[in-house]
C-alpha cells in the first residue's frame, strides 16, 4: 500500500534529520529496511559524510534477503572514497527499493533505477511534499558550488533588533529553537561586533545535543575582537576562523596562539566580494552555514540577494522607545512574512522565508 510506503519513508526522513548539517558536502540520508512488515534495520549518513546511510543500515548481521529498502535520496551509483551503495543493495539481495528524491549529482542522477533494475531489484520513486525543502541546501550546493546561506534575526513587533533594557527580545523557547537551528548547520557565521557585544559562545546549549559546537567563522575586518571573551576559552574544541583584511601581526599572533585560523580578504562590500568569500569556505568543505549577525550585516546579505533562507523570530509586542537599530530595518519590512512555523514560542512567532 502507498500509505505504508510513505510511512516508512517518513521514518527515513526523521532518521536523516539526526545528522542534517553534519555530513559536510554529502547529503544527510536516512534509510529503513523492512521485512515481513517490520523494520529490521535503519541507518543514517555518518558524521562528515561517510559511510552512507544505505551501507550503515545494511552492514548489520541480519538476513536482508527479499527485504524492502526505503531511503530518502536516490542511492549512489559512483565510486568515490567508498564503493557505491547500489553494490551493497544488490549484494544483500534487497528485493525492492523506494526513495523520494533523485540525486542531482550527475554521477548518480537517474542511474540507480536503471542499474538496480538490471540486477532484478524493483525500484520506485515516491515523491513527497512533506519534505520538499529537506534537500534544498544540497541541491543548491550541487548546482552552484556555493554554500546555502541560512540566517536568523530576532525582532520586536515594530522591527527593532535591540532592546535597550534587556538582553533578549524573544522568549527562552525561541532561543532553544535557535540552538536547534545551529545544530542543523556545519558552521556558524557571526561578526566581531556581535560577539563583543553579547560575549556569546555560539554553541548548541540544548539537552540531547551535548553542547554541539559547529565550526565558527567570525567576520572581523579590522581585528577588533576582544581578547577576553568566553569564546576564547573553548576555541581549541572547534575550528574557528577569523576573516580579516587588517595586517596587525601582534594581534594576529595572539589569536593564532589561541587556536584561531585566519582567512585574509581585501574587501567585503560588493556582491562579488561576498561570493568570493563564500566560495572559499565552500572549498574548505562547508556547505550549510548559519548566520547570526546584527542587522547591519544581515542587511548586506539581503541587499546583495545572498540569503537562501531566513528565520525571523518576532515578538508580539512593540518596544517603542526601548527599541533600537544600528541601521534601517527597511529590508526586513519589505519581506512578506507569510510562512509561519507551527511551534509554541509563548509570545513569539517564527517565520521561515525562502528567497
Amino acid at each position: 500500500m502507498i500509505t505504508n510506503h510513505k510511512n516508512y519513508l517518513n521514518l527515513a526522513f526523521q532518521i536523516a534529520k539526526k545528522n542534517l548539517g553534519k555530513t559536510k558536502l554529502n547529503p544527510s540520508v536516512g534509510t529503513v529496511i523492512v521485512k515481513n512488515n517490520s523494520v529490521i534495520s535503519s541507518g543514517s549518513t555518518s558524521i562528515n559524510g561517510r559511510p552512507h546511510a544505505e551501507f550503515n543500515a545494511l552492514q548489520k548481521r541480519k538476513n536482508f534477503i527479499g527485504a524492502s529498502l526505503y531511503t530518502t535520496l536516490e542511492p549512489c551509483t559512483h565510486y568515490g572514497l567508498t564503493p557505491p551503495c547500489v553494490n551493497i543493495i544488490i549484494k544483500k539481495k534487497i528485493k525492492k527499493v523506494y526513495y523520494s528524491f533523485e540525486d542531482t549529482d550527475e554521477r548518480t542522477y537517474k542511474k540507480a533505477k536503471k542499474f538496480l533494475k538490471k540486477n532484478k531489484v524493483d525500484v520506485n520513486l515516491i515523491p513527497t511534499n512533506d519534505y520538499k525543502d529537506f534537500y534544498s541546501s544540497y541541491f543548491f550546493n550541487k548546482k552552484f558550488n556555493l554554500p546555502y546561506i541560512i540566517a536568523k534575526i530576532a525582532i520586536s513587533k515594530d522591527y527593532y533588533s535591540i532592546n535597550k533594557k534587556f538582553k533578549w527580545i524573544t522568549s527562552s523557547r525561541s532561543q532553544k529553537i535557535a540552538h536547534l537551528l545551529r545544530s542543523e548547520s556545519d558552521c556558524i557565521f557571526s561578526t566581531s561586533k556581535s560577539i563583543n557585544k553579547d560575549n556569546s559562545l555560539l554553541n548548541c546549549r540544548i539537552e540531547g545535543l551535548n553542547y554541539y559546537k559547529p565550526d565558527l567563522f567570525i567576520v572581523d575586518l579590522n581585528l577588533k575582537l576582544k581578547k577576553k571573551l568566553m569564546i576564547n576559552n573553548i576555541i581549541k574544541k572547534r575550528k574557528t576562523f577569523l576573516i580579516t583584511k587588517k595586517v596587525n601581526m601582534k594581534k594576529i599572533q595572539f589569536f593564532k596562539n589561541k587556536g584561531f585560523n585566519f582567512i585574509y580578504i581585501d574587501s567585503l562590500k560588493t556582491r562579488d566580494d561576498f561570493r568570493k568569500m563564500f566560495k572559499h569556505i565552500y572549498n574548505l568543505g562547508y556547505c550549510r552555514p548559519f548566520f547570526e549577525t546584527g542587522l547591519t550585516f544581515l542587511n548586506s546579505l539581503i541587499n546583495h540577494k545572498l540569503v537562501n533562507r531566513l528565520y525571523i523570530f518576532q515578538n508580539n509586542k512593540n518596544l517603542n522607545k526601548n527599541g533600537f537599530n544600528n541601521v534601517s530595518s527597511k529590508y526586513l519590512r519589505r519581506i512578506n512574512f507569510n510562512k509561519k512555523i507551527k511551534v509554541n514560542l509563548i509570545n513569539d512567532t517564527l517565520y521561515k522565508v525562502d528567497f
